[in-house]
């Protein structure tokens, strides 16, 4: 992964994806908002390897922020993960509707939340080489 766009309304959470991203891999760009119509307007200059999304946040909250995505972009990061507190079945069966949310995190995000998103990447990037 070169690029993450974090999105989370919560300064302590997106310290600690920083941390743990940095450690992760320190060639990571990080990329940031606070909420799901700033990410929405940073994609409009980028478009990130990967999104860590929340789903709670104010203006426009992680569900509002996809279905956005969903009709005013094209092209999607290949990898979206959903990082949040929410322990509902029905949230996280609502995430994974959307075929480029590839997986749903209880925060705090891990080295293995990240791995996994890695793998995930790896896996479709070789699907889009005919691998």
């Amino acid at each position: 992964m070169r690029s993450i766009l974090t999105v989370d309304d919560d300064e302590n959470d997106l310290f600690i994806c920083t941390y743990t991203i940095q450690r992760f891999d320190p060639d990571i760009r990080i990329l940031k908002a606070l909420n799901g119509l700033e990410a929405l307007n940073l994609l409009k200059e980028t478009t990130p390897d990967a999104i860590i999304l929340d789903i709670n946040m104010p203006v426009m909250n992680g569900f509002e922020f996809l279905e956005h995505y969903t009709r005013e972009f094209e092209t999607h990061a290949p990898v979206v993960a959903m990082l949040t507190s929410s322990h509902h079945a029905a949230d996280r069966e609502r995430a994974l509707r959307y075929d480029f949310v590839k997986n749903y995190f209880e925060k705090p995000l891990t080295p293995e939340n990240l791995k996994a998103m890695a793998t995930f990447l790896g896996d479709e990037r070789d699907r889009r080489a005919g691998l």
